[in-house]
């Protein structure tokens, strides 16, 4: 016989980002961000974000560690999406003058 594996301080809906049922906004994704990205443990997530718990970070991390490809994916999507927006925003007058690509009579 095998039992479901269930993670209670996780809310998760297929099609939509796993993510704490505490903190709606806080996804599973963001955390293993900050594990993986940052090399923080645990211990330093609730360290830096007060608000949740640590056995909603290992919540979270068990999550990952057993869907891996899913977050990952759900990780590269959004590195895309930022690098596609940071290319997208205009620079202004001045900073394209502090670069010294532009160059002022002033």
């Amino acid at each position: 016989m095998t039992s479901a594996v269930q993670y209670p301080h996780l809310h998760l809906e297929t099609g939509k980002s796993p993510r704490l049922l505490s903190s709606p906004r806080v996804r599973v994704a963001q955390i293993v961000t900050d594990h993986l990205g940052r090399a923080w443990s645990a211990d330093e997530i609730v360290r830096q974000y007060p608000h949740l718990t640590l056995a909603e970070v290992h919540s979270a991390l068990a999550y990952y560690f057993d869907h891996p490809q899913a977050i990952d994916r759900e990780i590269q999507t959004e590195l895309r999406q930022a690098d596609a927006a940071a290319r997208a925003v205009r620079q202004s007058p001045l900073a394209l003058r502090l670069a010294g690509l532009v160059h002022s009579d002033i």
